[in-house]
């Protein structure tokens, strides 16, 4: 069942650790060489890379203690 804007691929993790990013991923997010990824991990839920365009989001979520005045 295809869900619109849902996708997956498979990687395979090489002996130094690293990953490819599938063609069709890197067109779709426009991910080119030499970006700088955010890799976020939960040792319950595992790992997520989201999209760069997030990352000051994301920041603010984590850095924000909701204790400023």
């Amino acid at each position: 069942m295809a869900h619109e804007g849902k996708f997956a691929w498979t990687v395979t993790v090489g002996e130094k650790g690293q990953i490819v990013i599938p063609k069709q991923a890197r067109e779709l997010f426009n991910i080119k060489p030499g970006d700088n990824l955010l890799i976020l991990g939960d040792i319950n839920k595992g790992l997520a890379i989201p999209p760069k365009s997030s990352l000051d989001a994301i920041t603010k979520m984590i850095f924000e203690t909701g204790d400023e005045k």
